[in-house]
């Protein structure tokens, strides 16, 4: 799917009317974009998010060899959508605040129960689907290049806080009634790349950008031997965002 994607965009790169960009002496589109002191616009993009995992203890393997530390995260593609504000600081920096809406579903398998001599715990308490939708607000330093023809490389970074709203974080039920906690609000940094391609019209640019939470999200079970969450140290989101902006 990864490789997919990549593929995509970079056929729509390379197809018109993006491909008269990388002329030798192109015609300049909207020269006076980047000058203004403010500029704004929106974007749309893909997203697949991640867990890492930190352990109190390592428990070994099964009878068949199958680690029973790792939990087994499957991942899925989600959508993006959102706004962005951008402040001009000189010709190569630019403030930027991004909020926007991020759905996306994570499939967690616990090897420990998958490997339970007992049916019931195999079949219908060995998965968890968690469904996570995101209100992010990145704050964001965006560092480019000089204006090269109609387009402009650019390293992007900075730090983000996220609502989630099916975090759980108030529910009295756990895993043992089939409820993941996680917490309402993670705080994350964020380190990306892309090209500004400056069009007739507006300035199209596809991105690529890392999410990497901070702060640990998880909520752990009331029974601190929960077979769920009981080795649990600390839960992390990692994300992978592809985005394509509209200015």
């Amino acid at each position: 799917m990864n490789r997919l994607v990549f593929l995509l965009l970079g056929m729509f790169i390379l197809s018109s009317p993006l491909s008269a960009q990388f002329k030798e002496k192109p015609v300049l589109n909207i020269e006076n974009k980047d000058k203004k002191f403010l500029n704004y616009g929106y974007y749309l993009g893909l997203n697949q998010y991640d867990f890492k995992f930190d352990y109190k203890d390592n428990q070994g393997t099964d009878a068949q060899g199958n680690d029973l530390t790792d939990i087994w995260v499957a991942k899925s593609f989600g959508f993006t959508v959102g706004l962005i504000g951008e402040m001009r600081i000189n010709e190569f920096l630019d403030l930027r605040f991004e909020p926007g809406l991020a759905y996306n579903l994570r499939t967690l398998r616990f090897p420990e129960l998958l490997s339970s001599s007992s049916p019931e715990l195999r079949e219908g308490q060995s998965i968890r689907e968690v469904k996570s939708t995101y209100i992010n607000f990145p704050l964001l330093l965006k560092v480019g290049t000089r204006r090269f023809g109609n387009f402009k490389p650019f390293l992007i970074g900075g730090a983000s806080t996220s609502l989630n709203l099916g975090s759980n974080e108030t529910a009295l039920d756990d895993n043992s009634s089939g409820t993941f906690r996680m917490k309402k609000w993670v705080y994350n940094y964020e380190l990306g790349f892309g090209i500004d391609f400056y069009l007739e019209y507006f300035k199209f640019t596809p991105s690529i950008r890392g999410v990497f939470a901070i702060t640990d999200e998880l909520v752990p079970d009331n029974n601190p031997s929960s077979p769920w969450t009981g080795n649990i140290d600390a839960m992390r989101t990692r994300g992978l965002f592809i985005n394509f902006t509209f200015e």
